[in-house]
Formats: structure tokens, sequence, C-alpha cells
């Protein structure tokens, strides 16, 4: 996808998060450090309750004032992403432009990388005035319809 200049690079690896982090002048706690390793280790999206119980079940001693301030604070810096739903926020360990395909049936979130055809970008430009610098998609679709096609 197409991104603006000047913004930072992508975060690509749990390392890349932890040196934003450092290089934000961000502090590397161990509870911070606790939850970029599950995001990136779970690679879906996670509720805070989730990302508090998994880390618990484990054995990592973090309260819920510690997830949801970290989950605020890493989120606010464009280190993980937050998704805004009606049941609530979930995160994410991508940060870069990237697209959605929602599940209706099991209410899962997959990460995606769209390109568009740059005609319809220009298109979508001399229609409404306005350069495209990014841009994000949601899709919706039912697996078990896919399941019963293929």
């Amino acid at each position: 996808m197409k991104q603006s200049e000047g913004l930072l690079s992508p975060i690509h690896s749990l390392e890349d998060a932890l040196n934003r982090c450092q290089n934000l002048g961000m502090r590397v706690s161990r509870q911070r450090r606790f939850i970029l390793e599950l995001l990136w280790q779970a690679k879906e999206h996670l509720s805070a309750r989730e990302i508090y119980d998994r880390l618990n079940q484990a054995g990592k001693d973090i309260g819920h004032t510690s997830v949801y301030q970290n989950l605020e604070a890493l989120s606010g810096q464009g280190i993980i992403e937050c998704l805004e739903r009606c049941d609530g926020r979930l995160y994410g360990h991508i940060s870069d432009s990237h697209s959605h395909i929602n599940c209706l049936d099991t209410q899962q979130i997959i990460d995606v990388h769209i390109e568009l055809p740059p005609e319809l970008l220009q298109q979508i430009e001399k229609e409404t005035g306005v350069t495209i610098t990014d841009y994000r998609i949601n899709f919706y679709g039912y697996k078990e319809a896919f399941d019963t096609i293929s």
C-alpha cells in the first residue's frame, strides 16, 4: 500500500517493535515486553482482557491496570494496532497500513495486505479532489459459505 513520505518505517518483527519503543524513549518494561511478545506470538487480534488472561495463565505476573496502560501507550505510539469495535477494542501486532477481513461466522479478523490498482486510486482522486496517501479496506464475509463452495 502507498504510504506518505516521512512516516516511520513499518514494524515487521518483535525486535522492530522493541527498537521503536527505545527510539521513542519508551521504557521497555517487563510487562511491556510480555504484551509485545504475546501479540507477536498470537498473530491475532485480542482484547485487553484476553491479553491479561493469557499472560497470567502463562505465569506472567501482570495486573489489569498495567495491561490497559501499556496497550494505550503502545497503540498511541503506533507500535501496535488498536481496532475500535462495538464490543470493545482489539489489539494486534501489525502497525503498518493493511486491510482486514472480518469473518462474520467466527468473529475473527484476518490481516491482509491489498494494493489497489493505480488507475482506481487515480479515479477516486479525480472524483473527490483528494490525494490518496494511504488506505485501509474492511471486507466482511462468511467462512462457512466459502467452505461449502470449495
